[in-house]
């Protein structure tokens, strides 16, 4: 995967959403949304893999703290098409974070780490960012 978005300072305190809006490649294998305080702490890694590390059609998210990953979850739902524009809607909430699919499917992943404030946020793969909205 080559290097992508990294925005750092964010100041994204619970309450507050995050709007994600962007085009997945027509080949796409995977692309990542990372959040949490820096690259070695994130509170959520968001990986939805086309056909990557073993998964096919599957979302996968994690946690890393003091460059240690955790527990990965998976979900079931899968509404990304290679060459499509998509949004993805990710609520902060004290004890978890609450990610809203392209198909309205929502779920729900815990803030292991216990951030108060997201500042940082990367996004990496085959997925090219057209619009960041905070809410």
């Amino acid at each position: 995967m080559s290097c992508g978005l990294v925005a750092s300072n964010l100041n994204l305190k619970p309450g507050m959403s995050l709007r994600v809006r962007g085009e997945v490649a027509p080949d796409a294998k995977s692309f990542v949304l990372n959040l949490g305080k820096d690259s070695d702490n994130l509170c959520l890694h968001f990986n939805p893999r086309f056909e990557a590390h073993g998964d096919c059609n599957t979302i996968v998210c994690n946690s890393k703290e003091g460059g240690a990953w955790g527990a990965e979850q998976r979900e079931p739902a899968f509404p990304f098409q290679p060459g499509s524009e998509v949004e993805v809607f990710i609520s902060f909430d004290q004890p978890h974070l609450t990610i809203k699919l392209p198909d309205q499917h929502t779920f729900n992943f815990p803030n292991r780490l216990n951030l108060e404030v997201i500042s940082y946020m990367a996004a990496d793969g085959d997925f090219k960012i057209k619009c960041l909205a905070f809410e």
